[in-house]
């Protein structure tokens, strides 16, 4: 997820739009989702709402990444970590960009009515806007707490697949979105660390630079600290069992030990490593999620 290198190959015309949708951000958020939908039921989800509400929430949300890439290519072109993308160095130009992002997300939302239901498509919508717009256009270049605020939109995955599989978000869904709400923060302010140089040259009010690296490191703990604690719930509202349990503490101690060097011994380096720690992190946690699920219905609930 965290490309450096400025002179990375064009590469087929291809592979330049693929590159518009973030596929590897894109992979993490429909795998979530699809966790979602394995979660929402206790037998299998029917094959078109896996297939069809899968690709559309992954063609929609690579909209909404093309939208980001569109409006922030001034500012992709002075990061060395977002140089190299297409948009940032004018390989696309910008109405390219808006036709692809349009047809992509009018085939996502067309494929969410057909093989899931309304409230799954409204709600997909909803997100693309909440990350377009709102985090990309309003809050990233006005806040520090962009990431915060925005993170909302990001953390819906879980929520569109329950949606998708069941045409209802009760609870347990939102459990999993507030998993993913307070997962950003921290896992975003250790890239924000170690690209500082990047993000202040962007001139974008990222928290490091406008408050400090300092408040930035103890900020990161004190999230990671209430993700240990949030985690635990499902196992607490018993939504989950204890296989999902013991992987939760493992994983969330991993994590803690983590932010716990970088408050105390930072460098760039643990900083980048914590960062694609925490990518891992979330993947397991939820794969942990959806084993403990069929566990229990194979093994009872004392799994």
């Amino acid at each position: 997820m965290d490309s450096t290198t400025l002179s990375s190959p064009s590469g087929s015309r291809l592979s330049q739009y693929i590159a518009l949708t973030k596929p590897r951000v894109t992979q993490l958020a429909v795998f979530c989702a699809v966790i979602g939908m394995f979660l929402s039921t206790r037998g299998m989800v029917p094959w078109s709402v896996l297939i069809g509400g899968g690709i559309g929430i992954w063609l929609t949300a690579g909209a909404a990444f093309a939208i980001n890439c569109l409006v922030e290519q001034k500012v992709d072109a002075l990061m060395r970590r977002t140089a190299w993308r297409p948009s940032a160095r004018g390989e696309i130009g910008s109405r390219q960009i808006l036709a692809f992002s349009a047809v992509l997300g009018a085939a996502g939302v067309w494929l969410l009515y057909t093989f899931t239901n309304p409230l799954t498509m409204w709600l997909t919508i909803a997100t693309f806007v909440g990350y377009a717009i709102i985090y990309t256009i309003i809050l990233k270049p006005s806040t520090p707490q962009n990431i915060v605020i925005g993170g909302a939109s990001g953390a819906m995955p879980p929520a569109l697949g329950w949606a998708a599989a069941t045409g209802a978000v009760p609870g347990d869904a939102w459990l999993l979105v507030l998993i993913i709400f307070i997962w950003t923060p921290p896992h975003f302010w250790a890239l924000a660390l170690y690209r500082r140089k990047d993000y202040l040259n962007s001139g974008l009010p990222m928290l490091p630079n406008t408050h400090g690296e300092q408040l930035t490191r103890l900020h990161i703990l004190l999230y990671t600290v209430a993700l240990f604690a949030v985690t635990m719930m499902p196992f607490a509202s018993r939504m989950s069992g204890y296989l999902y349990l013991a992987s939760a503490i493992v994983l969330g101690g991993l994590f803690l030990r983590y932010s716990w060097q970088i408050w105390r011994t930072y460098s760039d380096d643990l900083a980048r490593r914590t960062f694609r720690f925490s990518i891992l992190y979330l993947s397991l946690l939820f794969a942990a999620l959806m084993l403990d699920h069929y566990a229990q219905m194979l093994f009872g609930n004392g799994v």
